[in-house]
């Protein structure tokens, strides 16, 4: 590892993800900011990197979302009072991507949202960074570019429950370890993907990873 890129484990354990963890975000989708961090769940079969080609993604179901939000891999064992610097190996920016009708229709019956963000390659990943430490994480913002316009921006300083407490309490409810995924939330800016768009995640103004939208029908 060397301080600007990192590598992944051989296969990734469990995928974390943070709901409304951005009070903009929530106010764009007309939700309630939560009191405590709102956790779900992805498969391990919706990891996709995205590497200049295509990203293919189910067409058939309604819309489809883009979430731009950093992702953090978890390279030690938590332990009791452990702090996120000591626990994460590495991160980068990634798309918690949402078949969005199919959740209001599952959210309209207070059913799991397994069905809208599970499916495969919803768990999109950039280009591996080693991590810094929570300081420099902070100096730099994070974004989604989209046909190359700016839809998406976003900094740790926005999040309604910090890093530390996301670790603290996935760690406490669920487990954490080495080789799981902590997708933290995303900003204002959400919107529905077409055909033939080109995605292209961001950090600090770098390019971590480009791809073209394919749908399946």
């Amino acid at each position: 590892m060397n301080e600007r890129t990192a590598s992944r484990p051989a296969a990734w354990r469990n995928i974390y993800c943070v709901g409304r963890n951005y009070r903009l975000h929530a106010a764009e989708l007309g939700n309630e900011v939560p009191t405590k961090p709102m956790i779900f769940t992805k498969p391990t079969h919706a990891v996709a990197g995205i590497e200049g080609g295509e990203l293919r993604l189910p067409g058939a179901q309604g819309s489809v979302h883009y979430e731009a939000e950093l992702v953090f891999a978890v390279g030690e064992p938590y332990e009791a009072g452990m702090r996120f610097d000591e626990l994460v190996s590495a991160f980068t920016v990634g798309l918690d991507l949402t078949l969005r009708d199919v959740q209001d229709r599952l959210k309209e019956k207070g059913h799991p949202w397994l069905a809208a963000k599970g499916f495969r390659r919803s768990a999109v990943l950039g280009r591996w960074l080693a991590y810094p430490g929570l300081e420099e994480i902070a100096r730099h913002d994070f974004g989604l570019r989209l046909n190359d316009r700016e839809v998406q921006r976003g900094n740790v300083r926005d999040m309604v429950f910090d890093l530390q407490t996301l670790a603290d309490f996935v760690a406490r409810h669920y487990g954490l370890g080495p080789g799981d995924l902590l997708f933290t939330g995303t900003p204002a800016g959400v919107g529905a993907l077409s055909e033939g768009d080109r995605l292209d995640v961001r950090w600090n103004e770098e390019s971590l990873g480009t791809a073209v939208v394919r749908f399946d029908v």
